[in-house]
């Protein structure tokens, strides 16, 4: 995989493109002026992960509640940049609340729904204008749900004139693309650097995401944020964005990227950010948490232990890592085994930085760890899981250097 070379925005403190680590970021679902609920779900996404998030500024209410919130993140030691989400009235939100537009460390912008008509380019430049005023980096956000109508009209009545015309869906991709990088041209000639702009091109179809992204990335520099809008609830909207996004970031395409899952019902918004931790972790472009090796099971394992250990050892990880993190180096790239019988445990137990593997049916009631490829011990009872999590710790502290 070789990254493509884009130019480097900074948003906040973080470096978006440019050759800097790929950012993950996510979106609140609350209502933005319920500052109480937006700091709480900003800060609870945040310490999940999220180096970026990104809120709704719809109205009044939530324009006054921005500088507020911003604010309050800060007194609570988070520093993750706060991205405005603004579509038809942004400009004028910007205009009357300048704490709002202060605040915010980047506005997104899309191109589709500025403004209508003859008002599109004028509110456009506002947005910009706002952005160069109080140097704010922008991201042109186009999506197949809001495309620019005029643009479309013009790019279909242009191949209808064609000997041989392209087909609807492939002049819908082409506009896509031509609004992101016609908006990021047009504010580069209102005066915007272009070190200040990011563009994105969401659509909900694995195969189409795959080839705007492709076909965009080889017609701009700009840094790329990449998302399956409307990715889906569930295994479906895990599966369908791994799928896209996985193929493009090894092929080099994409500089943040955010995974667009719909929230099962009382299911925690940090979803969203673990699964694009384990995306690229998986992939071996960074590393956020120790992970997990664990079996899948089969009839040698008919007990739910190894199971239940698994995701036990795996919570823990997360949850004891903040720890780590602050007084160790690279604990993020270790790999824990968890195993459920004598077919494949001890092999993948010995491959890993630290493995354990559980007796499966009918074998002896021990479960032997290995450690950097040896054992050392045999644990049995019931205080293995205890036990095991008390053993990493100590491997850690022996393995890992102090910062």
């Amino acid at each position: 995989m070789i990254k493509k070379n884009t130019i480097q925005v900074m948003v906040g403190d973080i470096a978006v493109g440019g050759g800097a680590p790929i950012v993950v970021q996510s979106m609140t679902n609350t209502h933005t002026f319920n500052k109480k609920e937006t700091v709480a779900q900003i800060l609870e996404l945040w310490q999940a992960g999220s180096e970026m998030v990104r809120i709704t500024v719809n109205d009044e209410d939530s324009a006054k509640a921005v500088s507020d919130i911003k604010k309050e993140l800060i007194d609570n030691g988070c520093n993750a940049p706060i991205v405005g989400d603004f579509h038809f009235n942004g400009h004028k939100l910007l205009q009357k609340y300048p704490d709002c537009a202060k605040s915010l460390d980047k506005y997104r912008i899309n191109p589709g729904n500025v403004g209508r008509g003859s008002k599109r380019d004028e509110q456009f430049a506002e947005m910009i204008k706002f952005a160069i005023d109080y140097d704010k980096p922008v991201r042109i956000g186009v999506n197949w749900g809001s495309l620019d109508q005029d643009l479309l009209k013009q790019l279909m009545d242009d191949n209808g004139k064609l000997k041989n015309p392209l087909t609807s869906q492939a002049v819908m991709k082409e506009t896509l693309i031509r609004s992101a990088i016609d908006s990021a041209k047009a504010a580069e000639k209102l005066g915007l650097a272009n070190n200040k702009i990011i563009v994105s091109c969401k659509v909900s179809d694995v195969q189409d995401l795959i080839e705007v992204y492709t076909n965009l990335s080889k017609r701009c520099n700009y840094p790329l944020h990449l998302g399956l809008t409307e990715a889906g609830i569930g295994s479906k909207g895990i599966v369908s964005s791994a799928a896209s996004m996985g193929y493009l970031l090894q092929h080099g395409i994409g500089d943040t990227i955010r995974i667009s899952l719909t929230p099962e019902p009382e299911e925690s918004r940090t979803k969203e950010v673990i699964v694009a931790q384990e995306l690229l972790q998986t992939m071996g472009m960074r590393s956020f948490s120790p992970l997990v090796i664990s079996c899948p099971g089969c009839g040698r394992t008919t007990s739910t232990y190894f199971q239940e250990l698994a995701g036990e050892i795996q919570s823990y990880l997360r949850k004891t890592m903040p720890k780590w993190e602050k007084k160790y180096n690279d604990v993020e790239s270790m790999t824990v085994a968890v195993m459920g019988c004598v077919v494949n445990g001890p092999g993948e137990s010995k491959m890993a930085n630290i493995g354990i593997s559980l007796p499966g049916t009918g074998e002896v009631p021990v479960a032997p760890v290995y450690e950097n490829g040896k054992k050392t011990v045999t644990l049995k009872g019931k205080s293995i899981s205890e036990d095991f999590k008390g053993i990493i710790e100590r491997y850690i502290e022996n393995n890992y250097k102090k910062k």
